[in-house]
């Protein structure tokens, strides 16, 4: 994925109530439960379908480091659905998302501002409708550039403008080479 998704994945897996299975075998009962057989599990792993039998009968115990890596993947993005998607939900209608960022931040504004871009430390707290905007945009496909995009208009008016108090004549805000980024539910 990449960044911003990867972080806000992360932070609706902080909601899971229970841990996902962490053992190749018990990832792979998962998986061919979810998928409701072997040979379909094998195909989105790319593996013999022989293999993922081996697997769930507890005959293969430790996966290739590239097989380990797309199991653990596929697995955390079937774990528990439902309460992926009522954190989503809470975050997107009231609670809102945190964002945890070290990074270079500069604006567009009226000659006479110190507009300079420098690095700071964030921590802000975004309004749900922030939220909503990003994960409906993660969820339609869009790539990094555009959740830096929304990330970078939130920063604008929580941050720089605090909410309609100041910096009124604020025209962009630049959110650029990234140290850190963490978000929160």
């Amino acid at each position: 994925m990449s960044r911003f998704g990867d972080g806000l994945e992360a932070a609706v897996q902080k909601a899971f109530t229970r841990p996902a299975p962490k053992s190749a075998p018990a990832q792979m009962r998962y998986l061919v439960k979810q998928l409701k057989g072997t040979r379909a599990v094998a195909q989105m792993l790319r593996i013999s379908q022989r293999t993922v039998e081996r697997y769930v009968k507890d005959q293969i115990k430790k996966p290739r480091p590239d097989l380990a890596a797309r199991l653990e993947n596929e697995v955390k993005a079937r774990w528990q659905p439902q309460i992926r998607a009522k954190a989503k939900a809470k975050a997107a209608t009231t609670d809102g998302i945190v964002i945890d960022t070290r990074a270079r931040l500069g604006y567009t504004a009226p000659i006479g501002s110190t507009d300079q871009d420098r690095i700071r430390h964030l921590t802000v707290a975004l309004p749900p409708v922030y939220a909503a905007r990003l994960f409906d945009a993660q969820k339609q496909g869009a790539g990094d550039a555009r959740l830096q995009e929304i990330a970078a208009e939130a920063l604008k008016e929580v941050y720089f403008q605090d909410g309609g108090r100041r910096a009124g004549s604020l025209e962009e805000v630049r959110f650029t080479d990234i140290e850190h980024l963490e978000f929160e539910l």
